[in-house]
Order: structure tokens, then sequence, then C-alpha cells
């Protein structure tokens, strides 16, 4: 695949750029297309999801998957493919091709079966280039990706998890990190020693997902954990906690978050005027 396509490799270096002091300024760094998952059945919302992509929930008075479009093309990532698969027209017909939220959005649907985090974005690779960056369609996060990207392309690993010294406050811990790497990885073997939290932005190489089967079912926990094992994964720490819609406490929250948020930016539009 060309790194052209990819979009995420260093940019141009203008030579004539300095920084204080004389100093040569950083290559610029080029944000690359970002997955967004956003087929799954949504088990722990089933009362109110099966009828209602988890996506198109309201939240802070509009579908959901609105305040991250926004978010992603307001921090200049315009290239969006959103996985899909549970209830996706409805998510087809709400974002059609992502001008009105100031990007460019493609599909990749899972078909009849849901494939799973892993197996839609292993689905998804053509779409998506040589490295990309990942989302949860359930997460909202309030954090800059251009250091995060920055990161992952200085690191030289395959992939990067974001993560949070969660300390078991907003979900069970499930990182043990240290020293700027990630140690250990597990959703399902948990240590005392886990005192993080995947935060739930992450940043892939095609090339981590091309030796799984296609049309197979995998979680992305299954890669990440294993890249974790093999010291292939890079961490790095955000300090911002994360909010997420995928369990009606979290709904609430993230809900009473993003109205607090609107009724702000009106206010300041009307102290401008």
């Amino acid at each position: 695949m060309p790194e052209s396509h990819d979009g995420g490799g260093l940019g141009a270096h203008r030579p004539s750029e300095q920084q204080p002091g004389g100093a040569a300024a950083r290559p610029e760094v080029a944000l690359p297309p970002l997955a967004l998952l956003a087929g799954g059945l949504a088990t722990r919302m089933r009362s109110i999801t099966s009828s209602v992509a988890k996506s198109m929930l309201p939240v802070g008075g509009m579908p959901f998957i609105s305040h991250q479009l926004k978010m992603l093309a307001a921090q200049q990532i315009t290239h969006i493919v959103i996985c899909c698969g549970h209830l996706e027209e409805q998510i087809r017909a709400f974002v059609g091709d992502g001008s009105a939220f100031g990007c460019t959005v493609e599909y990749s649907a899972d078909g009849p079966e849901l494939l799973g985090t892993g197996g839609a974005l292993r689905k998804a690779l053509p779409l998506l280039g040589e490295r990309f960056l990942v989302m949860y369609g359930d997460s909202f996060l309030p954090v800059p990706i251009l250091p995060v990207w920055r990161r992952f392309i200085e690191s030289g690993k395959p992939a990067l998890m974001t993560v949070y010294r969660n300390a078991g406050q907003w979900d069970t811990s499930n990182v043990e990190f240290a020293g700027g790497r990630i140690i250990s990885y597990s959703k399902r073997d948990r240590t005392p020693r886990m005192e993080f939290i995947d935060y739930g932005l992450n940043c892939l190489s095609a090339d981590v997902l091309e030796p799984w089967p296609e049309g197979a079912r995998f979680d992305l926990a299954d890669v990440t954990t294993l890249l974790a094992q093999q010291q292939q994964l890079a961490g790095f720490e955000v300090s911002e906690r994360f909010y997420e819609i995928g369990s009606p406490a979290g709904l609430a929250e993230t809900d009473a978050l993003l109205r607090e948020g609107a009724s702000r930016q009106a206010w300041q539009g009307v102290q401008a005027r």
C-alpha cells in the first residue's frame, strides 16, 4: 500500500523554519485516517439499543456520533472509516458522506455476521492504508490526538495504546504501564500492578492485522494483548479521563457533560455579540 494513501508519514521538513535559539523545527506529522468502531450490539444497553444504533443514541441533544465527528474534524482528522454492523443503515442515513461534519466518511460493513472489533478492522484495511488511528464508537475522549500520533511515529513500534491512570475508578484497570512502556495488558488476566486502563484511542500498522484471517471474528484486545507480550506495543499516558455511552451510568454522565459544553458555547456566543 502506498505511503501517500496512508497519510501517516512524516511531512516535508522545511529547512528554513527555526525554533527559538536557532534549532531546526520538528518535521510536521500528517494525521492519518481514523477507524471508528461502531458495529457492536451494545449488550449492556439492549433495552434502548435493540432498535437504535448505539452511535445514534441522543446525547447532549444530538446523536452521539455527531459529537465524535465534529471533535475529530476540529483536530484535522478528516478521513474517517466507520466500521459498522448492527443497525448500520441508521448511521449511514444520518452521517452520509460526512461533509456536514467537516470530514470525509467511508463505511466498512461487517456483513451478515458481526466480526468483532479486530475482525472489523481487518476487513477495513483496504480503506485505511498502512497506518491509522482507531477509536471506539461509544467513547468521548477529550485529548489532543496529534501528540499521540507523533509518539507512535517516533516509537518505531507497530502499535500504540493510550492509557489513563484509572486505579479502578471509572472501570476495571487492565494495563501495567511504567517508564513510558506498556508492561502488560489483558482484559481477562488482571493483576494488582494494573493501575492504568486502555483509554480507547489506538494507533496501528496494518501489518499487525494482516496475519489474522479475513472474515474471522476476533477482538482488537486479542491483537494488543499479543503485541504487549511481544513488547511491540508503545504507550502514551493521557491526563484527561474518558467518557463513554456503553453503560446506562456512562450515558447519563456523558449526556450531562456534553449538554453543559453546549450550554457554555451558546453563552459564550451570546457574550460575543
